[in-house]
């Protein structure tokens, strides 16, 4: 009891009435949420070296995290999470253009704090593993829990090009999921699906370069190492890859946006003649009942017992007049 009032107490006094600061708020946990779980993975198989966790499991919590964050955020802000994903809203003029980097500030924060938190769940790991030396490159290197670095193969341009592709893709599923005119997913269950898309872009296109696909969930570690000791090499290492996962993705989400508008969204048929197409003149439905038919209204012959009787000569009227008025035997 004393619990409910209290919390009654402090939702009158911490309320917050602006929408703009509910989904920046809204965008920071669903950003920390998704961070912790990720990150949080990726420290566990690598403090453990892979006793405890390996790239499957930190793809499967890498998906789940989307799931659970977009549940955290979806209906504040819609879910975000995501820079490249709020430049798509706005190249659609489903956000306005001025919440863009708003929205992506409250992002790159939200993953922040959450790489410092896991920072501190798993401090003892790290500098066990590392003998207290945070590095970015070697055999112990510790960097990789946190941001994305590029595989000892990898060019700086097939790395653009590796997460142009993802993020194109994850968009172009989006797209797809969110169409109410296409195969769009029940209402509750598109957190499941943009996580299992996740999922299977992290298993396919991870191996170049972790498959980031986000500028926030990438920047944000990084500059959190930065400021946690790791130091500037979190910025030159891999050739100065520290761009490719903030520039890149951008130009996915446009490309992934353009390529959806093009080959999908434009050709859906005017919505008066999809609704002729689909449900003729004729039949009215209503959700939940079964399909109702207008059946044509024909004319009765009221004259039909005359008929039968054998009456077929004489004057209908008189008849007929001659049945109503006879006694009944």
């Amino acid at each position: 009891m004393i619990y409910a009032r209290f919390f009654a107490k402090a939702r009158g006094c911490l309320r917050l009435r602006n929408l703009l600061l509910r989904q920046c708020l809204a965008e920071l946990l669903g950003v920390f949420v998704l961070i912790v779980i990720t990150v949080s993975a990726s420290a566990q198989s690598v403090t453990s070296e892979g006793t405890k966790g390996g790239y499957m499991s930190s793809a499967l919590a890498s998906g789940i995290s989307v799931m659970v964050a977009i549940h955290v955020s979806g209906g504040i802000s819609g879910g975000h999470l995501n820079p490249a994903f709020s430049l798509a809203m706005c190249l659609l003029s489903q956000c306005p253009w001025w919440k863009l980097p708003i929205f992506s500030t409250f992002q790159i924060l939200g993953a922040f704090l959450g790489s410092a938190t896991v920072y501190a769940l798993y401090y003892d790991a790290i500098q066990h593993y590392t003998n207290g030396t945070l590095t970015v490159t070697g055999p112990r290197e510790t960097a990789s829990i946190f941001a994305t670095y590029p595989a000892p193969y990898l060019s700086l341009h097939n790395g653009f090009l590796d997460q142009v592709l993802g993020t194109g893709m994850l968009l172009l599923g989006i797209l797809a999921f969110i169409d109410s005119r296409n195969k769009n997913i029940p209402k509750g269950l598109e957190p499941l699906a943009v996580g299992l898309l996740v999922l299977s872009l992290s298993l396919a296109m991870g191996a170049n370069c972790s498959c980031a696909i986000n500028p926030a969930r990438d920047l944000g570690p990084r500059l959190f190492t930065y400021v946690a000791g790791w130091g500037p090499q979190v910025f030159s290492a891999g050739n100065y890859w520290w761009w490719v996962p903030i520039v890149a993705p951008m130009v996915g989400s446009a490309t992934g946006t353009a390529v959806y508008q093009l080959c999908v969204e434009f050709h859906h048929p005017p919505e008066e003649e999809e609704e002729a197409f689909t449900m003729p003149a004729n039949e009215k439905v209503h959700p939940g009942t079964e399909k109702e038919v207008d059946i044509p209204i024909y004319v009765v012959n009221k004259y039909v017992d005359t008929w039968l009787d054998g009456n077929s000569v004489g004057n209908p009227a008189t008849e007929h007049g001659k049945r109503e008025t006879a006694p009944s035997p």
